[in-house]
């Protein structure tokens, strides 16, 4: 069964925004707002397997500030604290400090000259991806991809595979044609949740989690090439 179609995840995977980009910008914006709070490295990762920057807000209120969620308009507070993050993350992309990780750019660049399709199935707002893509790639990055399933486009966020069947649905592509690239476990019982075969690159905060059914966990995409990820595909689906 030959390959179709490339759907990537965004954060940590196409670039390690959740560290150098999302961390700084949530910090940034409880600042802004006059909360204490601040999230280290270390917390952020324990804060990760909260997938959604809103859900992951009101898990760490829960857990230490727990009179923040006693607010008759709390989510309405959350949805204006997460607002403001946005913003400072496009700041902190639009500065250039947030490189895509080795490997994407060839790989998009060789998959678009093969004519596959590509698209992106990620938890992230809309608007993150639109500035991670076009100051990394190109002014009109955004239209190489197809399909963009991003934010709040489903109710159930990753691990659950609802992102996953939404963009299949829009792609049009059969499933046994389409290859997933992801970064964590939640990612990836995301996507293969959905019947999607997977290639998995581990960062800082995801390595050592499981990735069980993968078929491939490699550090990042450098020297792996589309020729490589085809071989991975029709090993999974048979060929």
């Amino acid at each position: 069964m030959k390959l179709s179609a490339i759907i990537f995840d965004v954060d940590g995977t196409l670039a390690d925004t959740e560290r150098d980009g999302h961390r700084p910008a949530f910090n940034a914006a409880f600042l802004e707002a006059g909360l204490a709070w601040n999230w280290d490295e270390a917390l952020y990762g324990e804060l990760l397997a909260v997938t959604g920057g809103k859900e992951r807000m009101a898990f760490y209120a829960e857990r230490h500030d727990p009179e923040f969620l006693k607010q008759a308009d709390v989510s309405a507070r959350i949805a204006e604290l997460h607002k403001a993050k946005t913003r400072h993350f496009v700041r902190l992309m639009e500065s250039g400090a947030i490189p895509l990780r080795p490997g994407i750019a060839e790989l998009i660049g060789e998959a678009r000259a093969a004519g596959l399709t590509l698209a992106i199935a990620t938890t992230t707002t809309p608007e993150n991806v639109s500035v991670l893509l076009r100051t990394n790639l190109a002014p009109d990055a955004e239209s190489w991809f197809a399909v963009i399933g991003a934010g709040d486009i489903v109710p159930a966020k990753k691990p659950a595979p609802d992102i996953y069947h939404w963009v299949l649905a829009q792609l049009g592509v059969p499933v046994c044609e389409c290859l997933a690239v992801e970064d964590s476990g939640a990612g990836i019982k995301a996507s293969l949740g959905a019947g999607v075969p997977t290639v998995v690159t581990v960062n800082d905060y995801t390595r050592g989690q499981d990735f069980t059914g993968a078929l491939a966990v490699l550090p990042d995409l450098s020297g792996t090439g589309l020729s490589a990820l085809r071989k991975l595909h029709a090993g999974a689906v048979g060929v």
